[in-house]
């Protein structure tokens, strides 16, 4: 059986020359080797987007686009758009609990765009909350790889003491994902 992978984009514009080379690439030759499935991840985009949502709507139509446009094979991989995907809603709302807002501060990437952002002491829930949001991502499909770049790193450690944390009090449901 082949492992599972995810990986996927926020659709705030077009895909560049940096994503091809960052990761676009990657996907590619990866989708041979695992069951692959690609997020176009448009309520994660509305964290700090929330106030145009058309640029959201507008581009998840464009990144797909540009994932096709790359190589990548329907055939081979599933592309889905995590707002219709109801389960990683419920998901995020039980990880919650396995959560604290401390934990979730001191994220170097967490804390990283919230200087970006100058969000200062007015943090949008939605954006302090976005790291649980994406384990949720990761574990509903139960994926077993998430190829990220060094920022991302922290969020893939935190999905994974999620899923243990979660495992250790219902029973092993959820792989750590590397």
């Amino acid at each position: 059986m082949m492992k599972r992978i995810l990986t996927g984009d926020r659709p705030t514009g077009k895909l560049h020359l940096g994503h091809y080379i960052g990761s676009l690439k990657n996907r590619v030759k990866l989708q041979d080797e695992y069951e692959t499935f690609i997020m176009v991840a448009d309520v994660q985009a509305l964290t700090d987007n929330f106030d145009n949502p058309q640029k959201v709507r507008d581009n998840a139509f464009e990144v797909t686009m540009d994932n096709l446009a790359v190589g990548l094979d329907t055939k081979k991989v599933t592309f889905f758009i995590q707002s219709q995907v109801p389960e990683i809603a419920e998901l995020t709302v039980f990880f919650m609990n396995l959560v604290t807002m401390g934990r979730l501060q001191r994220n170097p990437t967490v804390k990283d765009e919230i200087k970006q952002r100058g969000f200062d002491s007015e943090i949008p829930v939605g954006f302090i909350n976005y790291p649980i949001s994406q384990a949720a991502d990761i574990l509903f499909l139960k994926a077993n790889l998430v190829p990220v770049g060094e920022d991302q790193k922290p969020m893939v450690e935190l999905t994974r003491e999620i899923a243990r944390r979660f495992n250790s009090i219902y029973g092993t449901v959820f792989p750590e994902p590397e």
